[in-house]
């Protein structure tokens, strides 16, 4: 897809917080919500603030990354859906653009941003320093089969969601959790009781301590 309708993510920006890439010992992509934006997902990183990562938050066009649900059949969200990969895989790209290494990149998203996390990761499955899912899971109506062909080669892979998000059924982050086992995840799967759509400390402190062990220096 070379033009924007075709690709409406194509040509929206990032925004960068942290060091330089070039002084960076980790990078974190990291992806927001429906209805949000690079600089409103940024507080997440402004509240982990680990030295020597950068966090890249690229935009979607228009706040929102596709029109219907993550649930949705995958062609009824397109051309957004590829597009937004697209945009996440530029992202990380970006990421590594001064020779970080991808063990040492992160993919982290919320809602929109956590799906699009998820579905990046085991399309394109490699040695990420992590994959970071906060309220979301793999896209795809119910019976989907997830068939992927690579392997994470153990990943830290983190699912939080609450038991009750009214835009995240329980069982697809069940189901997405497996997945990423298959696909050789090191799976911590987290469900807290009662709890908004929202992020919080404990899911914040498991990202901080694996940011901290990605950016220790050798």
């Amino acid at each position: 897809m070379s033009n924007v309708a075709g690709d409406p993510h194509k040509i929206t920006p990032s925004v960068r917080f942290g060091p330089s890439l070039e002084d960076a010992q980790a990078a974190v992509v990291l992806v927001h919500g429906r209805g949000d934006s690079p600089r409103g997902i940024l507080t997440l990183a402004q509240e982990l603030d680990v030295p020597g990562v950068t966090f890249i938050a690229p935009q979607a066009m228009g706040f929102s990354w596709y029109p219907l649900g993550f649930m949705a059949h995958q062609e009824d969200n397109e051309p957004w859906l590829t597009s937004a990969l697209a945009r996440v895989g530029a992202a990380h790209a970006e990421a590594m653009s001064t020779g970080l290494p991808t063990e040492k990149t992160v993919l982290m998203g919320f809602s929109q941003g956590a799906c699009l996390s998820l579905e990046f990761a085991a399309r394109n499955a490699q040695r990420y320093g992590a994959v970071v899912a906060y309220s979301g899971g793999l896209m795809g109506p119910e019976g989907t089969g997830f068939n992927y062909s690579e392997s994470l080669g153990g990943a830290p892979v983190f699912l939080g969601c609450s038991d009750i998000d009214f835009h995240i059924p329980k069982a697809r982050v069940d189901e997405s959790a497996d997945v990423m086992e298959i696909l050789g995840g090191q799976v911590h799967k987290r469900i807290y009781p009662g709890m908004a759509h929202t992020v919080n400390a404990d899911e914040l402190e498991w990202a901080r301590a694996i940011l901290m062990s990605l950016s220790a220096f050798p």
